[in-house]
């Protein structure tokens, strides 16, 4: 559900943040090499995108070593060589996708969500919990067939709840996991959004472990 951006061109980099800030995701972005192995280390990213020309190294060499790791995050190359030489050399080193500069915000979206959903598994776009139906790509949810509607930081949260399928996460994890680093989420941060989300919805949609931190619970769909 999180993103990394590698990226060393500021203009591009802000603009592909935006965009993908209005969606259901989450994205974080690095401008060289050093830091994005840094962020690779630290935390955990559903999905690179991977520019080639980078101020302290080509970014084929990192794909290589990131796959020589055996890393398999998913990876989409976004260059402005678009060369057929090079867009096979990306894949055969274990590229999952190719866009080429200049390029259009959606379709970048629509191969991000693709890629993310050949690596789940998954080719519904809706996930059902109980009464409850999210429609993340909308960000559109409904209570008993009736919308509610539930903001896209707290849809995250649920989502990713809904998904570990009864398994604890941790407040640190939660954090690290769905939000970018600009949105300054702290702990308290998500014990208010769990408050909410259980007005919205019912009490027990998320459980606390107490001194752990949620989950939730198995429920028939």
């Amino acid at each position: 559900m999180k993103l990394l951006l590698i990226e060393d061109d500021l203009m591009i980099s802000d603009a592909i943040l935006r965009s993908i800030r209005k969606t259901e995701l989450a994205i974080d972005a690095v401008h060289s090499l050093t830091d994005a192995q840094h962020a690779i280390d630290t935390y955990e990213f559903e999905l690179i995108i991977l520019d080639l020309n980078l101020p302290d190294g080509d970014g084929l060499s990192f794909l290589r070593k990131l796959r020589a790791y055996g890393k398999e995050i998913p990876v989409l190359i976004l260059t402005a060589r678009d060369k057929p030489r090079e867009r096979v050399e990306g894949l055969d080193l274990g590229a999952d996708d190719y866009l080429a500069k200049p390029f259009d915000m959606d379709e970048l979206v629509a191969r991000i969500r693709a890629l993310m959903r050949r690596r789940s598994g998954r080719t519904m776009p809706e996930i059902c919990y109980g009464d409850l139906v999210l429609e993340p790509q909308k960000m559109e949810a409904r209570l008993a067939g009736a919308p509610v509607s539930i903001p896209i930081s707290q849809l995250r949260l649920l989502q990713y709840l809904i998904e570990a399928e009864g398994r604890v996460k941790t407040k640190q994890q939660i954090i690290e996991t769905l939000y970018s680093w600009d949105d300054s989420v702290a702990e308290n941060t998500i014990e208010v959004y769990v408050s909410q989300l259980r007005k919205l919805l019912w009490p027990d949609v998320i459980k606390t472990i107490r001194g752990i931190g949620y989950s939730a619970p198995s429920v028939k769909s």
